[in-house]
């Protein structure tokens, strides 16, 4: 049976580390990243930087949800969704890239 956890080689600060982590979780990172006009590299970046004490694939799993759970909020609450908010209040063009329906993390099914 093959394993859901992908593991894969980034650089990370100058050095090669590796990360493991579901198909649901990198799909994930990588809708994100795009969101936000950056490179996935760049995204582990800022994810490790803030990190604390607890293990990179841990943080990003946290990150991740934590990010599309505010997005779910937002878009309950009729608030103005995430990637809106950055490009009005940072000066940084909102990608043009819009996600139609509703809001749901790839990989992830709504509980009944």
């Amino acid at each position: 049976m093959k394993s859901p956890v992908i593991k894969r080689s980034i650089m990370l600060a100058g050095h090669k580390t590796s990360v493991s982590l579901e198909d649901a979780f990198w799909q994930g990172l990588k809708e994100i990243a795009q969101r936000r006009n950056v490179s996935g590299s760049a995204l582990i970046g800022a994810i490790d930087a803030q990190r604390g004490e607890g293990n990179l694939s841990s943080a990003i799993r946290l990150f991740v949800l934590d990010y599309f759970r505010n997005l779910a909020q937002q878009s309950v609450a009729g608030e103005p969704r995430e990637e809106e908010k950055i490009g009005r209040e940072g000066g940084v063009v909102a990608p043009a890239y819009r996600e139609a329906g509703t809001v749901r993390p790839p990989g992830f099914r709504r509980w009944a």
